[in-house]
């Protein structure tokens, strides 16, 4: 009869015929009445032995045998997919497989110690550094300016000392080379970053960078962080009060386009919006379809609107108080007052003393006393347009003259008076004339030298003036007395 094989959870492995061997496992397994068995037998038990010792695996292993890999010297165990090491840590250059929990490998490549987790990834045990370089925190003692020892971790990678991790704040004795660290002279309390030197500030001069959130920073740009605005220091600034600079104010734009600040030419409390560079400061709002408009500007020439007959300064429930110009250039719908030389008049249909005169509801016109060219004046003169030379002053006595290109001249002893020029003509005759206003009949003032006495008779003298004792022709008698012996204006009746 067969022997039949079990392994050791009584699973049969195997059915040996009469005078057979099974070479199914690893050792042979000999059946009933089979010649020789003793040589099997006894090899077998050495094998057992020496636990298979060979550089090759053993064929056909069972699960929890063991074998001894002759060629790297490490006793094995087969785990039913594969032989595995026990003991010590799988060697290999890259990460092994089929590893449990616990499990070591030792990276030959980069002479490091790994661990195999339960997540099914591997955790260094070290060493940090790979290769021939240093990258790993390294504690170290420096000394520093005082000759003191100080104790120091340093963040090193590839030889290169990223960051220094100190207890306490010193500087770095420099006179020694051993004792000098590239990119270190005074070490701060807490993690100085490479290159953060005490000349620049606390502003670190290379590429090195802490990189995520912080959630606090004593500077910025190597400025203090009570140098930025805040509305209440040390807190976050929400500015639900108002925000305050100097007097020097701030800028806006690249090239510093817009300038605020107190000007200190003046009294030192006049606040100034300047464009520096542009021509102008243009406001925009948005309109109640939220579309973005430009109302108007400020330029040189002043307050601009965007666009003609567009926009309204004020409104009809909010208006203005008052409104200065000294020039009004447009259309007003409405005034109080009208300006009359330096003073202002309120319209009245009645002839009330400094006020404008407004037709009533009939269409009249009233006043008192009316000053200017009429058809009906009182105390003025008949006038008429007539050429002159040039333009001369009021009370000139004028003739005919012989001139070609106008008609009279000043008068002198042998011509025959035209008239006098006149001011304020109460008549003037050919108005629309070219040339100046003679009077010809009525009271008007006439150029006189010498004294006046009223009712004297005024004769030309010359040169277009008159006097009492004056040998031309008749202007007119004087209504006036005037003691004054140079030329002056007299007022006379006119008998040209």
């Amino acid at each position: 009869m067969a022997y039949i094989i079990n392994l050791t959870n009584g699973t049969q492995l195997a059915a040996v015929e009469d005078g057979t061997i099974d070479q199914s496992t690893t050792i042979k397994l000999v059946g009933k009445n089979y010649a020789g068995y003793g040589e099997i037998q006894n090899e077998n038990f050495v094998h057992l032995l020496e636990n298979f010792s060979s550089a090759n695996s053993p064929a056909n292993p069972l699960s929890g045998q063991i074998w001894f890999d002759s060629s790297s010297k490490k006793l094995k165990f087969y785990d039913g997919t594969k032989f595995r090491t026990t003991g010590g840590a799988e060697v290999a250059t890259t990460q092994p497989v089929g590893l449990t929990t616990g499990d070591f490998w030792w990276d030959s490549g980069n002479n490091q110690l790994y661990a195999f987790n339960d997540d099914g990834g591997f955790v260094l045990i070290g060493p940090q550094s790979i290769g021939d370089t240093v990258s790993a925190m390294v504690t170290a003692q420096v000394r520093d300016t005082n000759f003191t020892n100080r104790t120091i971790i340093k963040g090193t990678v590839e030889d290169g000392v990223v960051f220094i991790v100190s207890n306490s704040e010193f500087t770095i004795d420099q006179s020694d080379p051993a004792n000098v660290i590239t990119g270190f002279d005074v070490i701060r309390q807490g993690l100085t970053l490479r290159n953060t030197t005490s000349g620049t500030n606390g502003v670190t001069a290379s590429a090195h960078r802490f990189h995520g959130t912080a959630t606090n920073a004593e500077a910025l740009g190597g400025v203090a962080a009570a140098n930025f605005v805040q509305n209440t220091p040390g807190q976050e600034s929400s500015f639900g009060d108002i925000v305050r600079f100097s007097d020097a104010g701030y800028t806006v734009g690249a090239a510093n386009d817009l300038a605020i600040y107190i000007d200190p030419a003046n009294t030192g409390d006049e606040g100034v919006i300047e464009n520096t560079v542009g021509k102008k400061i243009r406001f925009k709002v948005k309109s109640t379809g939220g579309v973005t408009t430009e109302p108007f500007h400020i330029a040189a020439e002043g307050l601009i609107p965007t666009a003609t007959t567009t926009y309204d300064i004020g409104s009809s429930s909010y208006k203005f108080r008052n409104m200065y110009a000294t020039t009004f250039n447009g259309l007003a719908t409405n005034a109080t007052n009208l300006q009359v030389g330096s003073n202002y008049r309120t319209g009245d249909v009645n002839p009330t003393n400094n006020t404008v005169a407004v037709r009533d509801s009939s269409g009249n016109l009233s006043a008192n006393i009316f000053n200017g060219v009429s058809t009906s004046a009182r105390y003025a003169d008949l006038a008429e347009k007539y050429t002159t030379g040039e333009d001369f002053p009021v009370g000139t006595i004028m003739a005919v003259c012989v001139h070609d290109d106008h008609e009279t001249d000043l008068a002198n002893p042998a011509d025959v008076v035209v008239g006098v020029v006149s001011d304020k003509p109460a008549y003037l005759m050919n108005a629309e004339a070219d040339g100046q206003a003679l009077a010809l009949k009525g009271r008007v003032p006439v150029r006189v030298i010498g004294p006046v006495v009223k009712g004297s008779s005024i004769f030309v003298a010359q040169d277009g003036i008159g006097s009492v004792d004056g040998d031309g022709d008749l202007v007119g008698i004087a209504l006036e007395s005037n003691n004054n012996s140079a030329e002056k204006l007299v007022e006379c009746v006119l008998k040209v």
